[in-house]
């Protein structure tokens, strides 16, 4: 009885830490001004809040078949989430036409060194 309720106690523990890292992906997401930036806080924070949560329900569920098919989810989220965020960004680099105003390089600076080096 004794270690079903500590099982109960740490993944309690780790599914609130999980639901804490939610919270401040949200946070984060609403903070940052650029969409860029909201992205990279909302990729991180949904597969790092998506692990932890799902590994706390894992030690309160014990070593069962639910605990292998929550761990096959955690492992195919692991892969899909940043695989889909990137792709998502990449489409906001082509499509945004204000994105040199935003970003801290100076294309016509580097533009200018490159034809430097090839000599031209």
């Amino acid at each position: 009885m004794n270690l079903e309720l500590l099982r109960f106690i740490i993944g309690t523990v780790v599914l609130a830490a999980g639901l804490l890292t939610f919270a401040m992906e949200v946070f984060g997401s609403y903070r940052f001004e650029f969409v860029l930036n909201r992205m990279h806080a909302a990729a991180l924070g949904d597969t790092l809040g998506i692990g932890i949560s799902l590994t706390g329900l894992i030690i309160i569920s014990g070593l069962n078949f639910t605990s292998l098919k929550m761990l096959l989810v955690i492992m195919f989220l692991w892969f899909a989430s940043p695989v889909s965020s990137h792709l998502i960004s990449r489409l906001e680099v082509m499509t945004d036409e204000t994105l040199k105003e935003h970003c801290e390089l100076d294309y016509e600076e580097d533009d200018r060194l490159d034809r430097e080096e090839k000599g031209e």
